[in-house]
């Protein structure tokens, strides 16, 4: 009886997971059979992957929609970039953590001011703190005004005179991309069953109930948003080594907005959903992009591609990652009238 129990309750785990390992194996096998286009456009799919991960945490698991989350990861990328030295590949030893650090620090101070707010005036308080942000980088030339700064050299992780792991490699860096992209969500994954993961589901769907059950719900959205915003940090920080360049524009509001769009496509709430949107987004947009399918209508490929969006959240307003239990609802036969 245990056996078949223990049986029961692992069997729909294994479901869940399946598809998880099989999404993995394709993406790690992908370099051996993609071309060298479609490599670097799965690389750069999967860092907007870790970036919409750090989202739903916030939105999806604290019920906070934030406009300023971009903020973050352009931090971080110039964090990165500004703390790497000229000539010598520093080490990600101390790169990484650095600019965590950085990007944790302003996440600490933006999000001790803007949960002061609630509804739409949080959503417009981290607007402007990342237009704040954005325009710090963009009319100073603390790091090259508007053109923007070079990474000159890739970090390394060494020992000694031996090198274990140097990012400047596209084929290290691809897979310690996705190593990140699969670490992250485990570790979202497991504050989502956490005691603090529930504290936030419940923060979501009440927070006044919570606080009446003796919660203290700001230290818990304080936690929330300073570990999101050092997960884009991380996001940020692969993109500055991917590219080699960081400029203000990865700061701006509509970066914000695209990754709150891979949120929507996938699913709010849903960790495969923001994979999964961002995947998602990120195909359409090439698709509509090009020349060959669409020709010179591809220089408008914002109106198909937004014409696309609203279709899918009329038609799947729980995003792809509910597709299948749509489907199956759909299918299901009608009760027999009384």
């Amino acid at each position: 009886m245990l056996t078949h129990a223990n049986g029961r309750r692992g069997a729909p785990l294994a479901r869940r997971v399946a598809p998880l390992v099989a999404a993995a194996a394709v993406l790690a096998a992908f370099p051996y059979v993609g071309g060298r286009f479609y490599v670097d456009l799965v690389l750069t799919t999967m860092i907007l992957a870790v970036f919409a991960l750090s989202l739903e945490l916030i939105v999806g698991e604290t019920g906070l929609v934030s406009f300023g989350h971009a903020a973050f990861f352009g931090i971080a990328a110039y964090a990165t970039t500004l703390l790497s030295p000229g000539a010598t590949p520093p080490s990600l030893v101390w790169l990484l953590p650095a600019a965590l650090a950085i990007t944790a620090l302003a996440a600490l101070v933006i999000g001790a001011l803007s949960l002061r707010t609630r509804g739409v005036y949080f959503i417009m308080v981290t607007l402007a703190f990342a237009q704040m942000a954005y325009y710090v980088f963009h009319d100073t030339r603390l790091a090259g005004g508007s053109d923007g700064i070079y990474l000159s050299v890739k970090p390394v992780l060494a020992l000694g005179s031996i090198t274990l792991l140097d990012l400047g490699d596209a084929h290290t860096l691809y897979y310690a991309t996705l190593a990140t992209l699969a670490g992250v969500y485990v570790l979202l994954a497991l504050i989502h069953r956490s005691r603090f993961g529930h504290a936030l589901n419940g923060i979501r769907a009440n927070e006044r109930r919570m606080r009446a059950a003796g919660f203290s719900t700001y230290p818990y959205k304080l936690a929330a948003f300073v570990l999101a915003g050092t997960l884009a940090g991380i996001a940020g920080f692969l993109h500055a080594v991917k590219d080699g360049f960081v400029n203000p524009e990865i700061l701006a509001w509509h970066q914000s907005g695209t990754v709150l769009l891979m949120l929507i496509l996938g699913g709010v709430g849903s960790l495969r959903g923001a994979v999964a949107g961002a995947f998602l987004f990120v195909m359409l947009k090439e698709l509509f992009q090009s020349e060959a399918i669409f020709g010179g209508f591809a220089r408008h490929w914002q109106l198909p591609l937004g014409l696309t969006i609203i279709a899918c959240v009329a038609l799947m307003p729980k995003g792809v990652a509910a597709l299948s239990s749509q489907l199956r609802r759909a299918q299901a036969p009608l009760p027999d009238a009384p």
